[in-house]
């Protein structure tokens, strides 16, 4: 009955062809690759739907606020579809049924195995890595074809492994991949860093994916030589293999679609996403400082398509010692005043507001939930299209994909890097992260005793195929770095330092701001 309400409210769009818009709503449907019987629900519906009404716009080719509107969509980290890799068929294939938050102690295992195999496939079609169809001179450094970790025993010479950096043993680290785990001596890499051995860029820490070079001592332990991440795999080649899979969660466009699409996503040039983080609502400083932010925007010819708010929305933890819930509630609605008073931007802009690591939410595991109902009520009465998302959350900009993540990931990656990383080509510690978290596919790959992840729910901090853009807030100071075709940078703490960035999605330009 849901689904049934949903179609109508989409046919009453088109009073003078409801017949036309039943036939290509039903088109969409029977296409729906994740639709598995002939019932449907309203989820199903409200997916296809918001497709259909987003190549709408598109055709029409208006850049008004309506435009604007449908052209940008937030996916909540909540809703992204999960995939799977069948190692045996080698292929992806969704994950049908519920996803309970708290899973079970199967689901704790399926987050690392999933892990692996996504960045397994990819390995596996890289031409350094894969076994030639013929016979070939082999280079310098031999045969880099993956060894299983099992293979190992009584082999000599060099072979290559991908495994996890895994500690099954206090102060005893292993390399582990789905069917045995192998020691590697950690001490010996870092004394010979500098002379012999050889790492890549990036921060190793516990739980990430490597793939070494080495080879089998007398004692057992495996002597790394050569050890780097994963290689990555350019963002077209992976959409070509995935057979038209979603992954992203912004729905699945026809080829004229998203010509359609990409062709209106030129022509707005004048989009752009302002991104505050660090927004202490109880700190009158701060609030000041907004006030000017809002009012410089304001008198703009043209003003931002999208504010991005990103937590912390308090300047103090809003942990069990924290009592002023009905008063961080009135800041909120204030907040809402204080917008509502810049009658552009409430019309023609669009708020999202996405909770810090120290908001108020059920607990600190990733991925967050939205901001509690009870504290956004009063800002809504005021802005009732502010969105109001999780984190991390991601937004589909016409065709271009934006990861938005909250979190003091920076200091975190350091504390716990167990090799000094490489300083051969930088010695910058944000594009060190970058690197990281792009080879490994993955927003947060630090140990779950570190940063705690719904198990169930791990597909959603996951890169692949790598997006055009990744916003990763954070307490440390501005940055921004293009790395392998893909824009990341750090809008820096608006508390702190009155520091934000206006970023252009059609150019992917990073300005740098500050008050």
């Amino acid at each position: 009955m849901d689904a049934l309400d949903e179609i109508l409210s989409f046919v009453n769009r088109f009073p003078d062809a409801e017949d036309e818009a039943i036939d290509l709503l039903l088109d969409q449907l029977e296409h729906e690759s994740s639709l598995k019987s002939s019932i449907i629900d309203k989820e199903s519906v409200n997916r296809v739907t918001s497709v259909l009404l987003q190549a709408e716009a598109a055709a029409e080719g208006d850049s008004g606020s309506a435009s604007n509107h449908s052209a940008i969509r937030v996916i909540d980290a909540f809703l992204v579809p999960k995939f799977r890799y069948d190692s045996i068929k080698k292929h992806f294939y969704q994950h049908a049924g519920s996803l309970p938050i708290h899973g079970e102690a199967s689901a704790k295992a399926a987050l690392y195995r999933d892990r692996f195999l996504l960045l397994f496939q990819r390995v596996s079609r890289d031409q350094h890595f894969s076994r030639p169809s013929f016979d070939v001179v082999n280079s310098e450094f031999g045969s880099c074809e993956i060894s299983t970790i099992q293979s190992l025993v009584g082999q000599t010479g060099r072979r290559w492994v991908m495994g996890v950096i895994s500690q099954l043993e206090d102060g005893h680290f292993y390399l582990e991949d789905l069917a045995a785990s192998v020691e590697i001596d950690l001490c010996k890499i870092i004394v010979f860093i500098n002379n012999y051995y050889k790492i890549t860029t990036g921060f190793f820490t516990e739980n990430t994916i490597v793939v070494a070079e080495g080879e089998m001592l007398v004692d057992g332990i495996f002597q790394v030589i050569t050890c780097g991440f994963p290689p990555l795999e350019d963002r077209d080649q992976s959409l070509k293999l995935l057979a038209g899979y979603d992954f992203f969660g912004g729905g699945t466009l026809k080829k004229e679609d998203t010509l359609r699409l990409a062709d209106l996503e030129k022509r707005a040039a004048n989009d752009m996403f302002v991104i505050l983080s660090d927004i202490w609502l109880d700190n009158e400083e701060v609030m000041g400082k907004l006030e000017v932010v809002l009012d410089g925007f304001e008198s703009v010819e043209v003003v931002p398509s999208l504010f991005v708010f990103m937590g912390n929305f308090c300047s103090h933890p809003c942990n069990l010692s924290f009592h002023s819930f009905s008063s961080l509630r009135l800041q909120f609605g204030k907040l809402g005043q204080m917008i509502a008073a810049h009658p552009r931007l409430k019309e023609h802009s669009r708020f999202l507001f996405i909770p810090g690591p120290d908001d108020a939410g059920p607990s600190t595991v990733l991925p967050r939930c939205a901001l509690p109902k009870y504290l956004t009520e009063e800002l809504q009465k005021y802005i009732p299209n502010a969105i109001f998302s999780s984190n991390p959350c991601r937004i589909k900009f016409y065709t271009q994909e934006i990861v938005f993540f909250r979190q003091d990931l920076l200091y975190r990656m350091r504390r716990s890097c167990l090799i000094p990383p490489s300083r051969e080509e930088t010695d910058d510690p944000f594009e060190h992260l970058v690197a990281t978290i792009t080879h490994q596919s993955h927003l947060c790959p630090l140990p779950l005793t570190v940063q705690p992840i719904i198990w169930n729910y791990d597909h959603s901090l996951h890169l692949y195929p790598t997006p055009h853009a990744i916003v990763l807030a954070d307490k440390s100071e501005q940055k921004a770095f293009k790395y392998t075709g893909i824009t990341c940078f750090n809008p820096g703490s608006f508390s702190s330092d009155s520091t934000f960035v206006a970023y252009r999605p059609c150019t992917q330009e990073v300005e740098f701001s500050a008050l």
